[in-house]
């Protein structure tokens, strides 16, 4: 007990939170397995077969698949990681020094225990290995380690529920696998929040064709493509948004894009990982909004962990911008037909003798000459849908891109993470907006080395003049509870955040 109190009054975040009147929600706290006794679970759940399954996926997972020889990249000589162009994979991502941290990401008790340390009221838990059934090939024994591992996490954190709660991995493969988990997570297993991969990488069906699998698997990972549920997908994703909505279902993902072009280091970690989940979180939500799924669902809310939300904010600028440009409207000022010809010749006639040298500036020989072979009368041009790119969002005035931009998602930002102040700025955002950055401490990973930091970390930021008192309150607070309880008004129910707003409420 003695040992718990020096530790309440050394926090910096236990003095932070004692200045709040509303609850801390913690929409990202990452916690590890201990390995034996998850493979136990693992084993009583499908057997030997199963658990070996779960190992080669952990260890696929962990070399990111990076493999060009049979070796990982510390097997390798540099001259072979040249060769075989062999991503540096993350390294040292997890805390050591901090060995009360080490032993709180493992033991649910203790963290429960310290969240009152942490500064939250609650927190949403993702579990290293929530997405680790994803690596595996065989969709039965896929599925089969999927519902374990859930499994294993629902029993694991039951009785902290009121403080403590993990998501449920899913896979989404295809629209019936996902929906099938979605279903047991909810229904059987009582969980309420999920996490997703912001993609599933599938073959490029004519390279496939011609380079099968099983004789050339080397050339896989090259020649494939991400399929981001959304635009161009293969499959029709509807109904499992669908049946998250159905089910009250918020989905999250911490989706990042280490690996591709531009984040292929084969030497620097750092080099690849900055800027990556926002990357990969923007690929994913952008093909959720020409996709028109986020028109068709409105109820739906997506969490975006990880990438900070300053992205959020530029993408939405840059949606508006190009709207004003590229809609049906904007076009106009494009479209081939649209050049005076006359006119041009004429302006050719007399300013340009010097260029053309005699050369025929006639009909469309002018044309293709200036702007290109494809501008000229004989070129097919886009027709119909073709024209619009912002035809499937439905989009139709700038509101509109709000509604399905700035209200379907939710952007996690750390706690240390400045560039939150684009998220906030209601100057620089068009209509005024601000978006929704919601408090994503990532206790657990590498970038908080002590879990009572976090919360002041945040703080801080006030105190630097860099958010407002007011955005810290929508940032730790009102957006991840909107977030949550958009998708299921009954989400807090019966934990510390509904006991919290119940005390502080007007007798």
């Amino acid at each position: 007990m003695n040992d718990r109190l020096d530790r309440l009054s050394a926090s910096p975040s236990v003095a932070v939170k004692q200045k709040l009147d509303f609850p801390v929600i913690d929409t990202d706290v990452h916690t590890n397995d201990y390995t034996p006794d998850l493979e136990d679970y693992v084993a009583n759940y499908g057997g030997v077969k199963l658990v070996d399954a779960l190992r080669n996926a952990s260890a696929s997972r962990i070399g990111r698949g990076f493999i060009g020889n049979g070796k990982n990249w510390y097997e390798q000589t540099p001259e072979e990681r040249q060769y075989y162009r062999t991503i540096r994979a993350p390294w040292w991502a997890r805390v050591t020094k901090n060995t009360l941290d080490v032993a709180t990401y493992h033991l649910p008790e203790l963290l429960y225990e310290r969240q009152e340390e942490q500064g939250s009221d609650y927190s949403i838990l993702f579990p290293n290995n929530v997405l680790a059934p994803l690596g595996v090939r065989d969709k039965d024994d896929r599925t089969a380690l999927q519902r374990a591992v859930n499994h294993y996490h629902a029993d694991l954190y039951r009785k902290y529920s009121d403080r403590l709660t993990p998501v449920a991995g899913i896979g989404l493969h295809t629209p019936e696998e996902g929906i099938a988990e979605l279903e047991f997570a909810i229904k059987t297993l009582g969980l309420k929040a999920v996490n997703i991969a912001g993609s599933v990488r599938r073959p490029i069906r004519a390279l496939a064709d011609k380079y099968p699998a099983a004789d050339h698997p080397e050339l896989q990972k090259y020649i494939s493509y991400q399929d981001f549920y959304g635009i161009d997908s293969e499959y029709d994703y509807d109904p499992f948004w669908a049946k998250a909505i159905e089910l009250g279902v918020p989905i999250l993902t911490h989706y990042g894009s280490q690996g591709w072009t531009g984040r292929s280091s084969i030497s620097n970690y750092m080099n690849n990982h900055i800027g990556h989940f926002a990357d990969g979180s923007e690929a994913f939500a952008k093909a959720l909004f020409f996709g028109g799924v986020t028109k068709r669902f409105p109820q739906l809310r997506v969490g975006l962990l990880e990438g900070g939300a300053d992205w959020g904010a530029r993408v939405f600028t840059h949606l508006v911008d190009r709207w004003e440009k590229r809609s049906l409207e904007g076009l106009k000022n494009y479209d081939p037909a649209a050049t005076d010809r006359a006119l041009l010749t004429d302006l050719f006639a007399r300013y340009g003798a010097d260029l053309t040298k005699g050369r025929s500036i006639e009909g469309e020989d002018l044309i293709r000459d200036t702007l290109g072979a494809h501008y000229t009368h004989g070129s097919r041009q886009p027709q119909g849908l073709e024209l619009e790119d912002f035809a499937k969002a439905g989009i139709e005035k700038v509101e509109d891109i709000k509604a399905q931009w700035v209200d379907n998602f939710f952007f996690g930002s750390e706690s240390d993470d400045r560039t939150i102040a684009t998220a906030f700025n209601d100057k620089s955002n068009p209509l005024g907006t601000k978006i929704n950055a919601i408090y994503s401490s990532d206790v657990g990973h590498w970038d908080v080395p002590d879990l009572t930091d976090a919360l002041a970390e945040a703080y801080g930021l006030v105190e630097q003049g860099v958010i407002s008192e007011a955005d810290f309150k929508a940032y730790v607070f009102t957006n991840p509870y909107k977030l949550y309880t958009e998708a299921n008004p009954d989400f807090f129910k019966g934990t510390a955040v509904e006991a919290k707003l119940k005390a502080n409420s007007p007798r």
